[in-house]
């Protein structure tokens, strides 16, 4: 015979929102992604990934991460000039300013795909997920574009 220990209403509660807890939350409407792309490198190259991402809500939108299945690691970066010596740095976070845009680009903000888990191929999309501080998701589509097409 087995005997279950009574569970308590708080216990119950925690268990039922647990589900919702786990789930991210998605992005506001006033925050928008366009014109996504990643720049292929052939093999195996750190890719880079660029976009325009608007924010015309009244709160500033803070990225602080991306995730996708077809990269092992992606981190922000900056590209910086130091003395005529262009150099890149990792960023922990990249705020977009209430009621503006920021366009990642060669020479500014970008984002470092390291280590294809597949073939990423020019013609091809991948799905990223961009993280931010209040702890939403926006789902972005990138197309996959030779290295010589500059955006």
């Amino acid at each position: 015979m087995s005997m279950s220990a009574p569970r308590s209403p708080l216990f119950m509660l925690l268990l039922a929102c647990a589900p919702a807890m786990a789930a991210p939350i998605s992005a506001p409407p006033t925050l928008q992604a366009e014109d996504a792309w990643i720049r292929w490198l052939p093999a195996g190259l750190p890719a880079a990934g660029y976009l325009t991402l608007t924010d015309s809500g009244d709160s500033p939108a803070v990225l602080v991460g991306v995730t996708s299945s077809a990269f092992a690691r992606i981190s922000l970066h900056r590209s910086v000039d130091a003395g005529g010596m262009m150099s890149m740095e990792p960023v922990s976070k990249i705020t977009i300013r209430p009621h503006s845009s920021l366009s990642f680009t060669l020479a500014h903000y970008h984002l470092m795909l390291m280590d294809p888990t597949s073939a990423v191929k020019p013609g091809a999309h991948v799905p990223m997920m961009l993280e931010f501080a209040d702890g939403s998701v926006l789902k972005v589509d990138f197309e996959v574009r030779p290295a010589d097409s500059g955006g």
